[in-house]
This record gives C-alpha cells, structure tokens and sequence, in this order.
C-alpha cells in the first residue's frame, strides 16, 4: 500500500472573494472533494496543502486551480462554484476508480455518533466495509439477512452527514409493501399512511437524534418521506437517501429510484434477497440491480450472512437454520426433477422399443 503524501500550492491571483467562491459555504465544496477524493485538504488564505495518496493529491490539485480559474469576475459577474461544477471537475479528473474503497486506520473516526446509547460505531469486519463504502461511495448497497445493522447504520451515516453539513437533507423511501397480509386502506394523509413502513428507520432516527429534534427537521423538510411509488420525476440534490427493504421493489421502480439521484447526494439501498414480499412471478428489483450495476464505478455492493448479525444469538442460528432447510429443499427438488427426467427418458425409450 503507498503510503500518503502532502503537496502544497498556491492559487493565485489572491482574491478573497473568490476564495470563498470556490470553497463554498462552510467549505462544502472542499469537502465533497476530500470525501469523493480520499484526501484532506487545508488551508490559511491562498496556500493550501492536500494529504493523500499520489495520484489523488495531484488529481485535487488540478480540481482546485481548474475551479479557481471558473471564479475569475467575467464582465462584473462572478462565476459561482455549484455542486454540479464540483461534481464534474471530480469526473473529469478521471481517478474516481482508483478511491481508496478498503478500510484504513482511521476507520473508527468515519462513523461517531453520539446517541443515549454512546457513540455508534461498526462492530465486525463486514460492517466497517459497509459503512467505508457508503462514505466513499455515491450509491451503495447493503444486501442481506435481517439484524446485520444494514438500515442502522445508513441512517447513521446519513445522520453523520447532515451534522458535517455535507448534505441539506435526509430523504427516507421504502415500498409500501405488505409482509403477505392485505390490510386494506390506511387513514389520514400521505405521511401517516406511510409511517407504519417506514418505523424501523424512524426508530433510529429518534435514537440518534431525540423524538423532538426530529420532529422539528421533518417539519422544516430537512428530513422527508416519501413513498417510492411518490419519486418518479424528481431530481434529488444535496441530499442522503436511503431506499429500505429494496427487496420489494420491482424492476422498474428500481431503475427509477438509481435515476433520481442528483448532484453532491449519496444513496444507500438496503433489503434481503431472502425476504420477497412480491406477488409470486415478480422478479425483486434489488435482484436485477445485483446483477446489472456489479461492475458500475462509484456503486458498491456489502453482503451480510449470519455471522454479521448484532442482534439477540438466537436470531443468527434462526438464519442458519432457515437456510439449511432451504437448500435442502432445493437440493430434494433437483433430485425430484432429475428422477422425472430419468423415468420420462427410460418411457421414451420403451415407447421406441415397442414401435
């Protein structure tokens, strides 16, 4: 592994103003650089030092002075850094593939909380990868059984990066979907009909943040919900969107869902494969997403098993029991399938024989 480095340049001419322009507001667009690039960047007024790897510390320093140079007063008009300039200079810069995506020494700072219960932060191998690839990763999937901390712990980070200022909002999706019961027409608006899906991601959003302050943030828009069925159309920036129980979505909905996304947003889809609630005959579009979006630069893929599982011990042998007795249902119906095919080939044989 190539050990970091740090360069220090100059942009010049010194202008003050344009300096905040390039930096943003409260320095958000150094930091979608650093997050999106793997460095750290600052600063005292035009002299600024990145610390890196190589190859990403001279990537950044041609992003900062070809931005820089975007600032300069054209006819007594400032050109204004937005987050789609930011985005497509990273682009541009061509090494997004070569972002660090494998755990460092620091990984135990990317994640830190503080809730009634402490500071959250992941608790095996699996999850450490999974929460690296959700900061370094615009979309992510996390894919697996039930209690591995997937909804957790992208709510988590969503939470981190409304607190750093990174994003502008929280935008929380799930299909409304019941688990094999029917039940019927809900009352009251919009929200309420799609509160009873969507409680285990506000349950975590009131252990992170307190019932009150997250009351107050879906008041001001700051967190929304929104069903899928309601996302069609839009364009969803400076935002953290977290689409749950993805395993019930149908293919199209989750080709809508990836095209929704924005500038300077990072998205974090969660389901478990093994859990379909769809009509029998419908292909589950997290599936198809596994399949198609594997080799994509910038999307990455967590699978959990049994062994990841924080929850109660008992709930990770009831994952292991459910999936031996599946696989040997399986292997039961090939031997079926395979004894069919044997006695269909000795008939067709005897039929020859007798003609």
């Amino acid at each position: 592994m190539s050990k970091n480095i740090s360069i220090n340049f100059e942009l010049s001419p010194a202008d003050n103003n344009r300096l905040a322009n390039l930096c943003g507001a409260i320095d958000d667009n150094l930091k979608t650089i650093e997050r999106r690039m793997g460095v750290e960047i600052s600063y005292r007024g035009h002299e600024f030092k990145v610390t890196g790897k190589n190859v990403h510390c001279d990537a950044v320093k041609n992003i900062l002075i070809e931005l820089y140079l975007e600032t300069e007063t054209v006819k007594g008009k400032a050109n204004t850094i937005s987050a789609e300039m930011v985005h497509l200079a990273i682009v541009d810069a061509g090494v997004l593939e070569a972002a660090p995506s494998k755990l460092d020494a620091k990984y135990e700072d990317m994640v830190t909380i503080k809730t009634k219960r402490g500071i959250i932060k992941p608790r095996n191998e699996n999850q450490q990868s999974y929460v690296q690839n959700v900061i370094t990763n615009d979309i992510s999937f996390g894919v697996g059984v039930a209690g591995t901390g997937k909804t957790y712990l992208a709510v988590a980070c969503a939470v981190d990066a409304l607190e750093r200022q990174e994003i502008r909002r929280i935008l929380l999706t799930r299909p409304a979907v019941e688990a094999g019961e029917k039940l019927g027409f809900l009352p009251g608006d919009l929200s309420q009909k799609v509160d009873p899906y969507l409680r285990p991601l506000y349950d975590a959003l009131f252990e992170m943040l307190g019932f009150e302050k997250v009351e107050k943030l879906i008041e001001r828009n700051v967190i929304e919900v929104a069903p899928l069925a309601y996302m069609r159309g839009r364009t969803l920036n400076d935002a953290f969107i977290i689409l749950d129980e993805s395993q019930n979505t149908t293919v199209e909905q989750m080709k809508m869902f990836l095209t929704r996304i924005g500038f300077n947003s990072r998205a974090v889809i969660t389901g478990d494969i093994t859990q379909v609630d769809l009509p029998r005959g419908q292909k589950s579009g997290l599936r198809h997403a596994i399949d198609v979006l594997v080799d994509i630069p910038g999307v990455s893929f967590n699978f959990f098993q049994s062994k990841d599982v924080v929850r109660h011990p008992v709930v990770a042998h009831i994952i292991e029991a459910y999936e031996a007795f599946e696989q040997q249902e399986d292997r039961l119906k090939k031997e079926k399938q395979q004894l069919k095919e044997q006695q269909a080939l000795i008939q067709a044989n005897e039929n020859k024989n007798d003609q």
